[in-house]
């Protein structure tokens, strides 16, 4: 594999059974995710699907980073609440700042159960945290409610008696799967009461049209990746998370999360913290 900065990367002997499953051929969202944050676990193909996403809008990576920082508040604020085991559902390429990092520093009892199906991401998640006992990473498909449930890193990692928060940060979007409402819908009743549902997710549905294009333009530039974009209305994405109380600010943009900086841009995609019930 050629990283990102162009530098020869050796696999970990464990996961050399991994790299038979990486789609060479069509860019994939974790990868080109980790190219947009500056990584090196990303190929030419992903490179290049950037560079046509970046055509389409140059806003692209700052879009990236406004997520990656909407997450790091998101943690932020579930430690606040008393909620320190995260379920982190297409948890991507591992980069500065992920979730496990965040958690820890401030609550050194804190779990962290990664969950992707791309095997670079799941490679290098599995290279980092070697040493964590808080910390698994499982290779799955988040579609697949029982086998996620059922793996032994969330199983034997997570207590199911204790609130968890549940992760879906800029990962649902590329989730084509009409059944996606019920999908979730399982996931939070594996969960306990005080538990939370953290979500961004992209989205057309705007007042302003020029915002609306520009997110548009992002969709168009993911066409012909393994993992294009569904933009989901507001309606659709409130439906994600099935009809629970959102803390305030309640669905906003991803930059005004928790609270309004009219000073950002916005970004097109939608932030949101649901309590679980």
């Amino acid at each position: 594999m050629t990283a990102g900065t162009g530098d020869e990367h050796r696999w970990p002997e464990p996961e050399r059974a991994l790299e038979a499953g990486i789609d060479f051929d069509r860019a994939n969202a974790a990868r080109i995710y980790d190219y947009m944050l500056g990584g090196a676990y990303n190929f030419a193909v992903d490179r290049e699907q950037a560079a046509k996403i970046l055509a389409q809008n140059p806003d692209m990576d700052y879009v990236c980073r406004a997520n990656r920082d909407f997450l790091r508040r998101a943690v932020e604020w579930c430690l606040a609440q008393g909620v320190a085991q995260f379920l982190d559902l297409g948890s991507g390429v591992p980069t500065v700042g992920n979730v496990h990092e965040i958690a820890l520093a401030q609550r050194p009892d804190a779990r962290v159960a990664y969950v992707d199906f791309e095997p670079v991401a799941v490679a290098h998640a599995r290279e980092l945290i070697a040493g964590y006992d808080q910390v698994s990473v499982t290779r799955a498909d988040m579609r697949d409610t029982d086998g996620v449930l059922g793996a032994p890193g969330v199983r034997d990692l997570l207590d199911l008696t204790r609130p968890v928060a549940l992760l879906t940060v800029a990962v649902l979007h590329f989730v084509p799967d009409p059944t996606l409402p019920a999908i979730l819908g399982r996931y939070r009743d594996a969960l306990p009461h005080g538990s939370v549902h953290v979500m961004s997710h992209g989205s057309a549905d705007h007042d302003d049209p020029d915002l609306a294009a520009r997110t548009r333009a992002i969709q168009d530039g993911y066409r012909g990746s393994a993992t294009e974009v569904v933009l989901r209305s507001r309606p659709e994405i409130t439906e994600l998370l099935g009809g629970l109380d959102l803390v305030p600010p309640g669905m906003v943009d991803i930059v005004d999360w928790p609270t309004a900086s009219p000073g950002e841009r916005p970004t097109g995609g939608y932030a949101a913290i649901a309590r679980v019930v």
